[in-house]
C-alpha cells in the first residue's frame, strides 16, 4: 500500500516547459496523464479542489492546536526584560510552562498503551471449526508483521495525537521490502526481504478529510487524504521499484515543488510553517516535494477513467501541486478507504473533535500565570530595595554586590551619628504568597476534568492528618480507571477494530511469500497434529490463512485494572468446597486472577503434557529374562521411585 499525501493547488507557480519533453511513460488503463494534457488538467483540478476545500475547514483549528503544543513545551518565549535578566545571571528563573498538561498527557497515553499493547495486539478466532487453524495462523502472521514493522510506535503516535488534537489518524498499508539475499555460494540475488502489514501516521495538521462527514465516519465520505513531504531524489528512486508511480521525472521542470494548500487556507498554521519549510525557502541544498495523496470515491465514466457507472475508490497522488504521479483504483477486498481514525471525545456529528488537553487549556493558562507571577515577585523581593540619602552616603559603595566590604559616609555626615537617616530598607509585601496554594487547587480541578487523579498518575493524596485508607485508594483509582477505560473502549471500536480488519484482509489478499511462525501458547493437540508442528515452528503459506474469522477487540481494561481481593477469597472458597469444584473450572478461575493481577505470559508456566505410557504384553519367560538383565523394573520403580 502506498503512502498518501495531499497538497493543494496554488496559482502563479511556474510549471516549467515540459511540453517539449516526453519521457514515454506507460500510463494505466490507457489514460493520457502526460502533464499538460486535457485529461491530466481535468483530474488535477478536481483532486486539488478536494484538498483546498478540506484545508479551508480543517485549518481553522490549527491555532487552537498550536496553543496546546505550546503548553506541552517546557518554556515560553522570553520577553526583552527577561532576556536582560538572563543575560545578567542565567541562574535566575524566568517564565516557564508549568508542565501539568504534559503529565496528564503521559497518563492518558500510558493507559492506552497498557490497554492495547499486550501481544498479540490484534486477536482473531475462527467462525467455524474448519476456520480455527486458519484464524490462529492469521493472528500469528499479523503479530509477526506488527513486531517487524514496529506498528506499536505508530499506535503510540496515534494515541498521543488523539489526546493532544482530539483525533489520531493512521493508514494501514501493505509494505514489500526488496533487496538482496546472500547465498551459500557467496553471491547475492534479488529477493523479497519482507512483506507485511504496516501503519503510516498522518499529521493532524496535514489531514484532509471530507468536512461534510462526522470525524469518526470517514468511510461514508466522498474523499479523504493528507499531505506529506519528501524529496525529488527519493521519489526518483521509488519510481524505479514501484510500478504504480509515473511522471516523476517531469518534476525537474517545476520551479517550486512545495504546496501552497495551507497557504491558501483562511488560517495558516504557525507550527506547520516552522515544521514544514516555507514556500520562500532557499532550496540550494535540498529539493523538497510536497505530495497530495487523496482517496476519492468516484464514478469512472464521469471522470473519463473507464466505462463503469458503479462508484469505485481510486487513489491519486499529486506532487508539487502540478504533476499527477499516481492514479489507480484501490482494488482492495475490504472496499474501504485504508484510513483509520480515533477521536475518543467526539460528539458524533462534527468533522473535528476537541481534545482533552484543549478543554484543559484555560486552566493550564491560569496555572502558568499564577506560578510565573509568584516567581517574578520572589525574584523582585530577593533584591534589596533601599531608600538612600545621597547627601549623607556614598551611593557607589552600596552598588557593589560583593559580600562584605564597607560603605563610606560623605563629609557632611562625619561624626554626627546619621547612619540610620542615611539608609533605610524598603518594606516589601509578597502579594503572591497564596499563588502556589491556588496552583494546587487548579491542578485538582484539572485532574477531575481530565480523569487523571493522583492514584492513576502514580502519586498518593497528600495533606490532612489522617492516613490514606485502602478503601479510599481503591475507590479513587477505580473511578479514574473507569473513565480512562471508556476512552480506551472508544479507541478500540473506532480505530483498532478497523486496523485489525484491514490488516487481516490485506494479509489474505496480498501475502505472496511463505513464512514461519512460532507455535507458542495453548494450541489444541489436534491443531498441532493437523499443522505438523515441529520444534515449535509452523510454516505458513498464503492459502493456509484463508479462513472466516471474528476480530476480537480489547475491552479497554488494563492488566491489573480489574483485580479485586474478592476473587482471591472466592478462589479459596471454591478450592475447599467439593461441590463448587465440580461446578467451576478452578484452573480458569486462577488464570483470571493471575491475568487481572498483572501477570504476563501465563501460558509459559503450564506443565508440558506428557503422553501416556502405552503398555505392551510380552511372554512371562521373556519378561523374567529382561528383568534379570535390568531392562525391566516394576511400575513403582526401585525404592518407590518412578521407572525411568
Amino acid at each position: 500500500m502506498p503512502s498518501i499525501i495531499t497538497s493543494p493547488d496554488s496559482p502563479g507557480i511556474d510549471f516549467g516547459s515540459w511540453d517539449h519533453h516526453d519521457f514515454e511513460y506507460d500510463y494505466p488503463a490507457g489514460l493520457d496523464l502526460k502533464p499538460g494534457s486535457t485529461q491530466h488538467k481535468t483530474i488535477l483540478g478536481r483532486v486539488m479542489r478536494y484538498g483546498i476545500e478540506s484545508a479551508r475547514v480543517i485549518s481553522r483549528r490549527h491555532r487552537s492546536w498550536e496553543d496546546v503544543d505550546e503548553k506541552l513545551t517546557a518554556y515560553i518565549p522570553t520577553t526583552e526584560k527577561e532576556k536582560e535578566i538572563r543575560d545578567k545571571d542565567r541562574r535566575k528563573p524566568v517564565s516557564i510552562v508549568f508542565p501539568y498538561s504534559y503529565a496528564i498527557l503521559e497518563t492518558l497515553v500510558s493507559y492506552l498503551v497498557a490497554a492495547f499493547f499486550p501481544e498479540p495486539i490484534f486477536r482473531y478466532e475462527g467462525m467455524g471449526p474448519e476456520d480455527i487453524a486458519g484464524a490462529i495462523l492469521l493472528e500469528k502472521v499479523i503479530n509477526l508483521h506488527c513486531n517487524h514493522n514496529k506498528v506499536a510506535l505508530n499506535l503510540h503516535t496515534m494515541f498521543r495525537d488523539c489526546s493532544v488534537y482530539g483525533f489520531g489518524v493512521v493508514s494501514p498499508q501493505w509494505v514489500v521490502k526488496l533487496g538482496k539475499k546472500a547465498t551459500r555460494e557467496g553471491t547475492a540475488q534479488d529477493a523479497v526481504l519482507f512483506e507485511g502489514n504496516a501503519l503510516a501516521n498522518i499529521d493532524p495538521y496535514r489531514y484532509l478529510p471530507d468536512p461534510a462527514m462526522p470525524i469518526h465516519d470517514i468511510q461514508r465520505g466522498e474523499y479523504v487524504g493528507w499531505m506529506d513531504r519528501t524529496n525529488y531524489m527519493d521519489m526518483l528512486a521509488e519510481e524505479q521499484v514501484d510500478d504504480d508511480l509515473f511522471n516523476v521525472r517531469y518534476l525537474q521542470y517545476v520551479s517550486s515543488k512545495v504546496s501552497s494548500i495551507f497557504g491558501l487556507s483562511t488560517h495558516s498554521s504557525r507550527r506547520s510553517s516552522s515544521r514544514y519549510w516555507d514556500i520562500s525557502l532557499n532550496r540550494q541544498v535540498s529539493d523538497p516535494v510536497d505530495q497530495l495523496h487523496m482517496y476519492v470515491k468516484l464514478i469512472p465514466k464521469q471522470w473519463k477513467l473507464g466505462n463503469s457507472d458503479v462508484p469505485e475508490k481510486w487513489l491519486f497522488t499529486i506532487a508539487g501541486d502540478a504533476v499527477i504521479i499516481r492514479a489507480k483504483p484501490l482494488g482492495l477486498n475490504h472496499n474501504m478507504f485504508p484510513v483509520a481514525i480515533c477521536a475518543p471525545d467526539f460528539d458524533g456529528y462534527s468533522p473535528l473533535a476537541y481534545s482533552r488537553l484543549e478543554i484543559l487549556g484555560g486552566m493550564q493558562t491560569v496555572v502558568d500565570w499564577l506560578f510565573n507571577s509568584h516567581i517574578a515577585n520572589v525574584r523582585k523581593a530577593v533584591n534589596d530595595k533601599l531608600i538612600v540619602d545621597p547627601f549623607l552616603i556614598n551611593v557607589k559603595d552600596l552598588e557593589s554586590s560583593e559580600p562584605g566590604g564597607f560603605v563610606r559616609m560623605r563629609r557632611p555626615a562625619w561624626g554626627k551619628s546619621l547612619i540610620d537617616s542615611a539608609v533605610k530598607q524598603l518594606g516589601i509585601t509578597d502579594i503572591t504568597a497564596n499563588n502556589m496554594r491556588d496552583v494546587g487547587a487548579v491542578i485538582q480541578y484539572m485532574q477531575q476534568v481530565g480523569g487523571t487523579d493522583n492514584p492513576i498518575m502514580g502519586s498518593l493524596r497528600t495533606g490532612g492528618p489522617e492516613r490514606l485508607t485502602g478503601a479510599e485508594y481503591r475507590g479513587t483509582a477505580q473511578g479514574a480507571i473507569s473513565r480512562l477505560e471508556r476512552i480506551a473502549k472508544i479507541v478500540g471500536v473506532q480505530a483498532m477494530q478497523d486496523i485489525g480488519y484491514m490488516f487481516a484482509h490485506h494479509t489474505q489478499q496480498l501475502m505472496s511469500e511463505d513464512m514461519y511462525v512460532k507455535a507458542s501458547g495453548d494450541w489444541p493437540k489436534q491443531l498441532m497434529q493437523t499443522l505438523g508442528v515441529q520444534d515449535d515452528r509452523v510454516k505458513v503459506s498464503p492459502r493456509d490463512i484463508i479462513a472466516d474469522y471474528n476480530l476480537l477487540v480489547r475491552d479497554g481494561s488494563i492488566p491489573g485494572g480489574n483485580f479485586s481481593d474478592v476473587f482471591v477469597q472466592l478462589f479459596k472458597i471454591i478450592s475447599e468446597n467439593q461441590q463448587l469444584l465440580q461446578t467451576f473450572d478452578i484452573v480458569r478461575v486462577f488464570e483470571y486472577i493471575a491475568v487481572n493481577a498483572g501477570a504476563k505470559n501465563i501460558d509459559s508456566f503450564r506443565l508440558k503434557q506428557v503422553p501416556p505410557v502405552q503398555p505392551q504384553i510380552i511372554p512371562d519367560e521373556l519378561a523374567l529374562a529382561q528383568a534379570q538383565l535390568g531392562n525391566l523394573v516394576p511400575i513403582g520403580g526401585v525404592n518407590g521411585t518412578t521407572a525411568g
